[in-house]
């Protein structure tokens, strides 16, 4: 079947707090809701425990949703960094280094994601799964599932909400 990958909705951006505890922002619900068609009717859906990953599924779906702790984003101090691409590519580039300071090294998200996807894809193969979560963390779960190198340049594209589709073969 199909790994269907739904990076969050726009949050409501408060650089004095973590960017884990932000909230999706009420005028960015329709483009949540617009994507709801292009999902399955019928998966099995799991998101991160972060209040944004959670508001995005609970709109995009009336099913039950797992929460996930190994879901949850690259962990990122609270502030606000300009060159924010640039850092993430540095976290890329440098995996086992933290890109700026109170930031997880981008090897530590893949040792925690990486293996919490696996494991739904192996309880789940046969069924579409739906999970709900970050660009970042899709990002390299979408470079482990299909051997490619991380796609830095779709990272940077990837809207808010926004949808990754694997088929799940490629495991």
């Amino acid at each position: 079947m199909t790994l269907h990958l739904v990076r969050h909705g726009r949050p409501l951006v408060d650089p004095l707090r973590p960017a884990a505890e932000w909230e999706l922002d009420p005028s960015g619900f329709d483009d949540v809701w617009a994507l709801r068609e292009r999902l399955p009717s019928r998966a099995a859906w799991f998101c991160s425990p972060e209040p944004k990953a959670q508001e995005t599924a609970q709109l995009l779906t009336d099913s039950d949703v797992g929460i996930i702790e190994d879901l949850r984003e690259h962990e990122r101090a609270a502030g606000w960094f300009e060159d924010f691409g640039d850092r993430v590519r540095a976290a890329f580039e440098q995996p086992d280094q933290p890109a700026a300071p109170g930031w997880e090294p981008l090897a530590a998200l893949g040792a925690r994601v990486l293996p919490a996807v696996r494991r739904i894809l192996d309880t789940h193969g046969d069924d579409d799964v739906v999970l709900v979560g970050h660009g970042t963390a899709w990002t390299l779960a979408v470079a482990a599932l299909t051997d490619n190198p991380p796609d830095l340049v779709r990272w940077r594209s990837l809207g808010m909400p926004d949808l990754i589709t694997v088929p799940t073969r490629l495991r």
